[in-house]
């Protein structure tokens, strides 16, 4: 492949990735919430589309372009990239540049699609069954974790439990105020 699927997951210490609304605000105004908004755009700045399962883009279409004066710069950067959405049902996306993919039996054929083209990384967040079906399917290169302290003891987890998993190497990890930042190259 020659962009890299990254799947990027806020996530508890206890391995819970389903926001309840509790501990993770992606418009959080303070200093934890600025750094983290930086980060976020050193991620953007190297990634030109953005993969989807329909729930989760529903959410984000509902939400982000209709947000004024956003400091974290996340609404310009999913304006401006190209949005794909994984659905059997959605027909008319709503938001300019997003293409609808069918997934099903051809989820596999048409990431691989997309990241044998050309461009930067295609990045994947929240759409927790998307990304544990690409996890399965061996199509997702990097892992990155934003881990908060917080341990909530239920909720959804990103890996499935019949994944095996592969070698995890970690490549990166930075303190964010109380926040990890963790990396990980998935390599067979």
């Amino acid at each position: 492949m020659t962009r890299r699927v990254v799947v990027t997951e806020n996530m508890t210490l206890d391995g819970v990735v389903e926001n309840d609304g509790t501990w993770f605000d992606p418009t959080e105004d303070s200093d934890r919430g600025r750094e983290l908004a930086a980060v976020t755009a050193e991620h953007a700045a190297a990634s030109d589309a953005f993969l989807v399962g329909r729930v989760t883009f529903e959410e984000m279409r509902g939400f982000w372009p209709i947000q004024k004066d956003d400091t974290t710069g996340v609404t310009d950067h999913l304006n401006r990239v190209d949005k794909y959405v994984v659905s059997r049902s959605l027909d008319d996306p709503q938001w300019e540049g997003t293409t609808v993919l069918r997934g099903g039996d051809d989820l596999e054929r048409e990431v691989r699609a997309l990241a044998e083209a050309p461009g930067k990384d295609i990045v994947l967040t929240g759409s927790i069954t998307l990304a544990q079906d690409l996890l399965m399917r061996g199509l997702v290169n990097e892992l990155r974790f934003f881990v908060y302290p917080v341990v909530l003891g239920r909720g959804r987890r990103l890996f499935p439990e019949q994944w095996s998993g592969s070698h995890l190497q970690l490549i990166e990890q930075r303190p964010i105020h109380d926040v990890a930042l963790l990396r990980y190259r998935l390599s067979s």
